[in-house]
């Protein structure tokens, strides 16, 4: 599920308060490790560096399920593994990568959770919720 989804990172803020953000380059790294490029994301590389802990959740919005990651991670803003991460996005098609990425951040997956709507709770069918939400999302559920 995670291969160039979008993810929301939540981080700790100097102050203890939480920030979350959203990542367009999540990717499955290695087998207990998520990856984003920091292209547009200085605050949560910089919560990172003061505080390692985070979780990532990724979610398909038209089924209602995905996954809840948890862990620690590590913003690499130079040396041997930012150089694989800069080249892992560049074999990926992420244009003017060198120029772009400011930090390869690797997360340490330590627990992996699922993520389900209520609604399959409540009886709701993968394909009925996805119907539903094409439909409020794109016009033709």
């Amino acid at each position: 599920m995670v291969d160039d989804g979008l993810g929301f990172v939540a981080t700790v803020n100097a102050d203890g308060t939480p920030s979350v953000s959203p990542k367009g380059t999540l990717c499955a790294w290695a087998d207990e490790q998520l990856v984003f490029a920091d292209i547009a994301s200085p605050g949560t590389s910089t919560n990172l560096d003061r505080h390692p802990h985070v979780e990532v959740n990724v979610v398909d919005p038209f089924i209602r399920r995905g996954y809840r990651f948890a862990g620690t991670g590590v913003a690499h803003r130079d040396g041997p593994v930012f150089e694989a991460g800069v080249q892992f996005y560049e074999e990926r098609g992420t244009s003017k990568a060198r120029d772009r990425i400011r930090a390869i951040v690797v997360i340490d997956v330590a627990e992996a959770r699922p993520l389900r709507s209520p609604a399959y709770a409540l009886g709701a069918t993968e394909e009925e919720l996805r119907q539903t939400y094409r439909g409020l999302f794109l016009g033709d559920g």
